[in-house]
């Protein structure tokens, strides 16, 4: 089988279903963002501090996967067999961010990414999580998305910055921080 098949030269793609829709449709955005996402987590999960930690990233992305199936899915088709995201998933999350948080000074002043790259891809990884956050829940205006995927999705967005904090103590990085100049 050939990897492409000429069916989206005219900007049109297929959903799992069978439907074709724009290449511009909120819900394709939604799950390239998704996708987007996924590559920036195997971007962070490659570095070198972020090796005890793989089987965790890899976790996430498997969820990412997850999510992107259910948003490619066309609304209503009961015949895609698909995973699901699960409440535990979220609280999953939540788990891993009380452990680092355990181990993190408390936070008084905003946070500027930088300071060592894995810290940085932890942080760009956060904002395109947003973005997807964005997407699903512009997507969830005009037709149904199931609400642990913008629950999930937000979760994750808090470990992707604590875990940049945590980063930050594992490669013995001073935090940047936000100063105002009033």
């Amino acid at each position: 089988m050939k990897l492409y098949t000429k069916g989206g030269d005219q900007g049109q793609t297929s959903l799992l279903g069978g439907s074709r829709v724009s290449k511009a449709d909120l819900r394709i955005e939604a799950y390239g963002t998704i996708d987007e996402l996924n590559a920036f987590l195997g971007l962070l999960k490659d570095q070198e501090v972020n090796q005890k930690r793989s089987g965790q990233l890899k976790t996430i992305q498997d969820r990412l996967f997850t999510i992107g199936a259910d948003l490619a899915t066309e609304q209503g088709n009961n015949k895609v067999k698909k995973p699901d995201i699960l409440e535990e998933d979220v609280t999953y999350l939540e788990r891993e961010i009380d452990l680092m948080e355990e181990k993190l000074p408390a936070l008084k002043k905003f946070i500027l990414p930088g300071g060592h790259s894995a810290i940085s891809y932890s942080h760009v990884a956060r904002t395109v999580c947003r973005r997807a956050e964005r997407r699903v829940t512009a997507l969830h205006s005009q037709e149904a998305v199931d609400e642990i995927i913008i629950k999930y999705l937000n979760r994750l967005s808090d470990y992707l910055f604590v875990l940049g904090r945590m980063i930050a103590i594992e490669v013995e990085v001073k935090e940047i921080t936000w100063e105002s100049r009033v």
